[in-house]
């Protein structure tokens, strides 16, 4: 394990002091955690994902004609 410094905020290193105390776990193991949840790489996109084509590629913009088609907004469909 290699040590490093870090600069903390006083508002940050007594949050840190907290969560380290509540976990009853050094501030080191702490900030190695939360490091390690935000820098680990992001999962893999679904299989599906781009899978279906809807045929437009201007949904975005003509997103009120789109719902009007599929009955969103129409009394008789609430």
């Amino acid at each position: 394990m290699k040590r490093t410094t870090i600069y903390l905020d006083p508002e940050l290193e007594l949050l840190l002091k907290l969560e380290a105390r509540r976990r009853k776990q050094p501030m080191s193991e702490v900030i190695r955690e939360v490091l390690r949840q935000g820098i680990t790489p992001k999962r893999p996109r679904s299989k599906y994902a781009g899978a279906f084509d809807s045929g437009y590629t201007d949904d975005a913009e003509r997103f009120e004609e789109v719902l009007g088609e599929l009955g969103f907004g129409h009394p008789e469909n609430s």
